[in-house]
């Protein structure tokens, strides 16, 4: 490893003054902003949620970091847009991330390194994975004050690309590419992560899909036995046996349904409707139908939804499949059911903002480790804009957005006897809302 500690480099003079840069600028921290999210963290104990399910084999003679400091250490990486492994080498040593694992900022022990905390991460066993799904399930139902009337189950799957010989990576026609296929599931209205279910790069089938939703809904009804359900997906959810354990169970749902001949033919006056009134005014048409239809492996007939559009670019009908009594056609079709197109940014802010396709473990388990690391990142950053930013200029930012703004800060760091000193810059032009920030993070009562 190149040592560029006493490394000096030279930029343009500037007034016959040579500019000189080093990295010797002592405690100073470029992210600031986690002394908001050490405050998230201890008052949704999502982290302690997830150290309290994993089981620590090693010899207390020999443990230097305790698994609630490698997972805070490691999820406070992932928030503040450091998700590479390998940057715990350097940032084991940042007065704001130490302080953030409750050490102290100059003093304090340094954090894991990097050979730890991959280490660590290969330690979970698929019971463990098991027992920290179920705890971010927990961590959803204790994020309400009180039983919601309803919820709405938003799941789909995304490819996460693979580039070496992790286990279960299985080559994905769709999208070209070797992957793993990870199920996210989030809450409708919300948006907040349910869980995250790594799974090889295929399909899934009707039972797995069953398997996931049945123990999801079952640990919800045990906490709140009267909540309404709604399932939403495409149609890659849309299954028989999904069918009947919604109706046998007392869930609604909304899920794509794949056309075919029959399904033609029976919208095919509609079809005809919509491109009948197009013609008349060219002006984009948009009318909507339904019937009961019965695939051959479903057990019983189901209401289908139809959308017969028509615009300059010629037909594009689709079909939903619903169990809901509505009878406002347009609002199950266009409120209910495309609700979920939210549900792509959602899994945009995990995938794409907090870096969750960083599963180049060998290992399925680790990978699947990974991607909860990630999720728990997720989960923090959610809570912040939800509960601290809103009627902020931030309340509807992206994560990438609020990391920039609000996690990305440099200050220095000053230990002395009786307090911690952190001072940000004069010229920080958020200062106000800082505040705001704080107010509402740490004093009692504010709003």
């Amino acid at each position: 490893m190149v040592e560029y500690t006493k490394q000096t480099v030279l930029f343009t003079d500037i007034f016959n003054k040579k500019v000189e840069v080093d990295f010797q600028g002592g405690e100073i921290t470029s992210d600031a902003g986690l002394l908001f999210l050490r405050e998230v963290e201890k008052q949704i104990g999502i982290i302690r949620r997830l150290a309290d399910v994993i089981h620590d084999n090693r010899h207390p003679s020999y443990v230097k970091h305790k698994t609630y400091t490698l997972l805070r250490q490691r999820v406070f990486q992932i928030a503040s847009g450091n998700e590479d492994c390998n940057d715990c080498d350097d940032l084991r040593r940042d007065p704001a991330l130490k302080y953030s694992c409750d050490k102290l900022p100059v003093s304090g022990s340094d954090l894991a390194s990097q050979p730890t905390m991959s280490r660590f991460e290969n330690t979970p066993s698929r019971t463990v994975l098991y027992r920290i799904a179920e705890a971010f399930v927990d961590a959803f139902l204790d994020s309400y004050e009180k039983p919601p009337e309803g919820i709405i189950l938003d799941i789909d799957d995304t490819d996460d690309p693979t580039y070496g010989s992790q286990q279960m990576a299985l080559f994905n026609a769709y999208h070209n590419t070797t992957c793993y296929m990870p199920i996210h599931i989030y809450e409708g209205k919300t948006g907040k992560l349910i869980t995250t279910i790594l799974r090889p790069g295929k399909r899934p089938s009707g039972k797995e899909i069953f398997a996931i939703i049945k123990r999801i809904v079952r640990k919800i009804r045990d906490v709140w036995p009267d909540v309404g359900i709604i399932l939403r997906g495409d149609s890659h959810y849309n299954s028989p046996v999904v069918h009947d354990w919604c109706r046998e169970n007392n869930v609604k749902y909304a899920l794509g349904q794949t056309p075919n001949n029959v399904l033609w033919e029976k919208a095919r006056n509609l079809m005809a409707k919509a491109e009948e009134l197009y013609s008349l005014n060219r002006k984009p048409v948009k009318i909507f139908g339904e019937f009961l239809y019965k695939a051959d492996s479903w057990s019983e007939p189901q209401r289908i939804i139809v959308k017969a559009e028509y615009n300059e670019k010629g037909p594009n009908t689709r079909f939903i499949v619903t169990n809901l009594h509505h009878n406002g056609l347009k609002f199950i079709y266009n409120t209910v059911f495309c609700g979920r197109g939210a549900m792509e940014l959602l899994i945009k802010e995990h995938k794409n903002h907090l870096a969750s396709g960083r599963t180049s473990c060998n290992s399925f388990e680790a990978n699947q480790f990974r991607l909860f690391l990630h999720s728990a990142a997720y989960v923090l950053l959610h809570a912040f804009r939800s509960r601290h930013l809103k009627g902020t200029e931030f309340a509807k930012a992206q994560f990438d957005t609020i990391r920039l703004k609000l996690i990305k800060i440099g200050a220095q760091v000053r230990e002395l006897i009786t307090k911690i000193k952190i001072h940000l810059p004069s010229s920080f032009p958020l200062k106000e809302l800082f505040i705001k920030i704080w107010r509402s993070c740490c004093v009692p009562g504010y709003t």
